[in-house]
């Protein structure tokens, strides 16, 4: 049976082309949001879904991240880094001099800022749910909007020209996009792995968060990121979305887990998964799996009596 897959619609997102590169045999299903992404993965109208987590120039994804802490758990299985570039989209006959509204996300905004204010000086952009939801707007009949700054799959999809490519002011941008679904085996892993996880504080007291980290530090596994989120129960409150290097599986990642879970109010586990770029830790002196190995059964051997 093939898989069917929800994500952030409508057709023509990045999130679709994301889905296409990490799933390209899935059925497809178009959602509003995020949120309804993840609801129709949680409620099985879906295996799973493909949201966008992290983006290189705007920063993470709110909704995504709050959705995975609070929401019924899931799990992150894969990831990709799908590079962003925006094009310039009308329709058919429309000319650079001809374009007084243009309609997009506000991400792309903020991210076309300069091209914006060198073609189209005198344009008013208006701020849209999605880009590809920008795209369909403008393919409309009698649409008041004359261009969309929306991904080349947009056009496609909604038979719009590209008058200009890759019109975003850096040409390095990425988003990060994950595919997740309802708790169940987790991939084996792979030496370039990912852990994601969800920590929150018992109690807020000086150096609260550095205990946190420590349980990371001391045992060699390096944090790729980490993001505070409020916890809506007052100002202050705040809990931590962590990715750390390394697989649960591995015997180094498994107790700074553990550590973390015995500090924490709660510990939200979201997944450990091949790293989209491959990149395997360098493991310093001790922290290898023969290391933590080889101390286990030192300490078997004293509290057996055989120092």
């Amino acid at each position: 049976m093939p898989t069917k897959l929800a994500y952030l619609g409508p057709e023509g997102t990045f999130c679709e082309a994301a889905l296409r590169i990490l799933a390209p045999d899935a059925e497809r299903l178009p959602c509003a949001n995020v949120t309804a992404a993840l609801d129709a993965a949680r409620a099985g109208e879906a295996d799973g879904a493909v949201v966008p987590l992290e983006n290189s120039v705007e920063g993470a994804i709110t909704v995504t991240l709050d959705e995975l802490a609070w929401g019924e758990p899931l799990l992150i299985g894969a990831e990709l880094l799908l590079p962003v570039e925006f094009a310039l989209l009308v329709r058919p006959g429309t000319d650079l001099p001809h374009i007084k509204r243009v309609y997009t996300h506000p991400a792309a905004i903020t991210q076309c800022r300069n091209y914006l204010a060198r073609e189209l000086p005198d344009a008013v952009v208006v701020a849209a749910p999605s880009t590809a939801a920008a795209a369909q707007e403008v393919s409309s009949p009698g649409s008041p909007y004359d261009a969309a700054i929306a991904p080349s799959i947009a056009g496609e999809h909604y038979g719009l020209a590209e008058l200009a490519s890759n019109i975003g002011d850096r040409d390095d941008t990425v988003t990060r996009f994950v595919r997740v679904s309802r708790p169940g085996a987790l991939p084996e892993p792979t030496g370039a792995d990912r852990t994601s996880l969800v920590a929150f504080l018992r109690d807020d007291h000086p150096g609260a968060l550095l205990e946190m980290l420590s349980e990371f530090a001391v045992r060699g596994v390096n944090l790729t990121r980490i993001e505070s989120r409020p916890t809506g129960d007052g100002i202050g409150r705040y809990f931590f979305h962590f990715d750390a290097e390394g697989h649960v599986a591995e015997a180094r990642v498994g107790e700074a887990l553990s550590g973390l879970h015995r500090l924490s109010d709660d510990v939200r586990f979201l997944g450990s998964y091949p790293r989209a770029d491959g990149v395997s830790p360098e493991l310093r002196r001790g922290t290898s799996g023969p290391d933590f190995a080889e101390a286990a059964g030192w300490l078997a051997r004293i509290r057996a009596g055989r120092v």
